[in-house]
């Protein structure tokens, strides 16, 4: 395919903007990524790759790699296949987007997509209200606030913590070309249009509320802040633009926790209460009111997936039978409450280590943890806080199970690895 270089890379950030803003749609997404892919062969020719690239490619496709490795110890070739074609992406997006390197306009295609993202976000709130109106009034008036973040994110079609781990990076995104803008953009207008994208953005991970993104959250803020005020040399412009936006921050989140008796609840009793019960839940009198979503559940569930998984160290029981093999655990320890509910593993670092042995935890860290290295390396501030929220929210949850994990994390990772690479070749060519 002849194609202009002007042209191809619109053509590429075009279809890497599509992809980014549709990552929390798996449906329009996944063809943005076919459409994606399609065009990357056709334009094979304009890919090239610099020293280094292969090892970095491999390293993105480890939980691929894994599938592949351990793809003999599933006990059905359907569900095999299954459950390694959810990472293809994982090869994909290393070919395309490392390859395209010297194409991709990093720091424009973030920004309109933070922009897009808390748009589109809102205007799937504002239509909630409407066609979901006796939801959203029947949670409101009995302040059950946090029932309506995961009702709102279902009616959007994904689970309310993957919606919010998207929104915390968004949010983060927006904080930081907010301050960004303080200093470059003199149109006053502008400056208040991205402050109130900022505020647009957290307010929606308050209606989500989900304990690890808001944390994570407010740890990416704080990085944020520090990144700016070492980084410009007007200090006092960074401390007072700063100012302003905790001063924001902490009003709406008085304003929230006022109106929503829950959060309280939800930030105390239910995240520390009862821990010395870990492994006998089925002592405390009515576990799924007192105990669902408290740290102690999960924490029983971490201890069965180890107690599982020292009788499988070398090879883990396959990646399309670890949850059946869980549940089976459940039963065999009697512990009727996780039964019953067939909790997953809630865990990325244990689910590998149950369904690929010692070899899948030590993937996991590796995988995650390049995150880390491309943003300390590239001393960039954004890449940092992605891991920190990435990392974070795998400890809790095991996103490279879902969709909007693998591919959130797969797309970012490559897109990070691009702009390192890209400005390390800049850095050996000045």
């Amino acid at each position: 395919m002849n194609i202009s270089t002007e042209k191809h890379s619109f053509i590429l950030n075009a279809f890497l903007l599509l992809i980014a803003s549709t990552l929390i749609f798996r449906l329009p997404c996944t063809v943005s990524i076919i459409c994606f892919s399609f065009y990357g062969l056709l334009s094979y020719k304009k890919l090239s790759f610099t020293k280094g690239s292969l090892k970095y490619i491999l390293i993105i496709a480890i939980p691929l790699l894994l599938e592949i490795i351990f793809f003999w110890n599933n006990d059905y070739f359907y569900l095999g296949i299954k459950s390694l074609e959810k990472y293809i992406t994982l090869l994909l997006f290393p070919i395309f987007i490392i390859g395209n390197q010297k194409y991709i306009k990093f720091y424009p295609l973030v920004k309109t997509y933070s922009v897009a993202t808390t748009l589109i976000v809102v205007f799937f709130l504002i239509r909630y209200y409407f066609v979901y109106n006796e939801f959203f009034l029947s949670f409101y008036y009995e302040m059950n606030m946090w029932q309506m973040g995961y009702h709102f994110a279902n009616t959007i079609g994904i689970h309310a913590p993957a919606l919010n781990m998207h929104l915390a990076f968004v949010s983060i995104c927006n904080l930081y070309f907010s301050i960004s803008n303080l200093k470059t953009n003199k149109h006053f207008l502008l400056k208040g249009l991205n402050f109130i994208l900022f505020l647009f953005s957290f307010i929606l991970l308050l209606i989500i509320n989900t304990r690890i993104a808001l944390l994570a959250s407010f740890l990416g803020y704080f990085l944020v802040f520090v990144f700016h005020f070492f980084k410009n040399k007007n200090k006092r412009q960074i401390i007072k633009s700063s100012s302003i936006f905790i001063i924001s921050i902490s009003v709406i989140l008085v304003v929230f926790i006022k109106n929503n008796n829950f959060m309280e609840e939800k930030y105390n009793r239910l995240l520390f209460d009862k821990i010395e019960m870990i492994g006998k839940l089925d002592q405390i009198e009515r576990p799924e009111v007192e105990v669902y979503s408290s740290l102690v559940t999960r924490l029983s569930i971490w201890k069965s997936t180890i107690d599982l998984s020292k009788d499988n160290l070398i090879f883990g029981v396959g990646s399309s039978n670890s949850r059946k093999e869980l549940t089976n655990y459940y039963s065999r320890s009697d512990q009727k409450f996780l039964l019953k509910y067939q909790f997953p593993v809630h865990n990325q670092f244990l689910d590998f280590l149950l369904k690929f042995g010692l070899l899948g935890l030590i993937g996991t860290f590796i995988y995650i943890g390049f995150i880390g290295f491309i943003g300390f390396k590239s001393k960039n501030v954004i890449v940092i806080t992605f891991f920190l929220l990435f990392f974070i929210s795998n400890l809790t949850d095991d996103f490279l199970d879902r969709f909007d994990g693998i591919v959130f994390s797969g797309f970012w990772i490559c897109m990070f690895t691009s702009d390192y690479l890209k400005n390390k070749q800049n850095q050996l060519e000045s």
